[in-house]
């Protein structure tokens, strides 16, 4: 996991920054890959919110290749909802462009167009040259898996033509937290086009999961990995984030594993620090991967 080009920076930290902003401060810490959020101004499912080519033209000015979208389709309004209120003061204004929970419904119409927008994403991921989209499932609730399978099933059809692989990423203690229900929807999905993004920080302070044992649970489905560090404060009784290296996540143990089951998709560096400025926090998080893994 010395490669550069195997590197990406989540764009969440900066959302703040316009879309060129935000991608020269990627690229100048020392980027060569982005995953970009699913939130306008760095990108929308619907063009009039957000203009894709523009979007694609800025990531070439800056020599970035668009890795990922991340984004939350199959989950309608909820599954934004839920990712959104890890983030306190992000509001959530075009809910109503939206299905209430996604790929849970129970009506036609609804589901219909749930999967008329992932199907846009995944065509937004092709032009861009992505390898991946994130995607949610349904309203997370364990006990609908089953009702949401044949959609999922359609939306990773979709993208394997597209050359395109979903992943859904580790958070909360719905169907994302659970590692081995997580399994169960990929081996039930049936498809190499959909997997897990391990994301070993949310697995332990949103689904109460020790990250290493989810490993092993989820290894063969694993297709992209998030990393951010954090210390636990006994006192507020909270997991605090911090830079790259600083923090309990044992990311040695992780990067070794991955490399012990070959894997060979990406990783990305998940800048969440409060109180130092992303502008070199992105750059800080790279500089404590590269002396994690003695990268020169």
């Amino acid at each position: 996991m010395k490669d550069i080009n195997r590197i990406t920076f989540p764009s969440i930290a900066l959302i703040h920054h316009p879309i060129d902003s935000a991608f020269k401060i990627i690229a100048d810490a020392g980027y060569k890959n982005v995953d970009i959020i699913d939130r306008n101004p760095h990108w929308s499912v619907f063009p009039d919110e957000v203009n894709h080519e523009l979007v694609k033209k800025t990531a070439e000015k800056y020599g970035l290749a668009i890795y990922m979208i991340n984004g939350y389709f199959g989950g309608g309004a909820s599954g934004r909802t839920n990712a959104w209120k890890h983030h306190p003061g992000f509001d959530f204004p075009n809910k109503h462009r939206y299905t209430p929970i996604g790929f849970s419904s129970v009506d036609e119409k609804e589901l219909e167009m749930e999967l008329e927008q992932t199907k846009r994403a995944i065509d937004c991921a092709k032009f861009f040259g992505s390898k991946l989209v994130r995607f949610w499932p349904g309203d997370e609730d364990a006990k609908k898996l089953d009702r949401m399978i044949p959609w999922l099933k359609e939306m990773t059809n979709y993208a394997q033509q597209k050359g395109i692989t979903m992943v859904g990423e580790n958070e909360d203690v719905g169907i994302l937290g659970q590692p081995r229900t997580l399994v169960e929807m990929c081996n039930k999905v049936a498809s190499d086009h959909i997997g897990v993004l391990y994301e070993p920080l949310n697995l332990v302070v949103e689904s109460g999961v020790d990250y290493k044992e989810a490993f092993e649970i989820m290894r063969d489905v694993i297709k992209m990995v998030h990393l951010k560090d954090a210390y636990y404060d006994p006192i507020h009784r909270t997991y605090i984030p911090t830079l790259f290296g600083e923090g309990e996540m044992d990311y040695r143990w992780v990067v070794d594993r991955l490399n012990d089951i070959g894997y060979k998709g990406n990783i990305g560096l998940e800048y969440e620090v409060e109180g130092y400025r992303p502008e070199k926090g992105a750059k800080q998080y790279l500089d404590g991967y590269k002396k994690l893994v003695g990268m020169s």
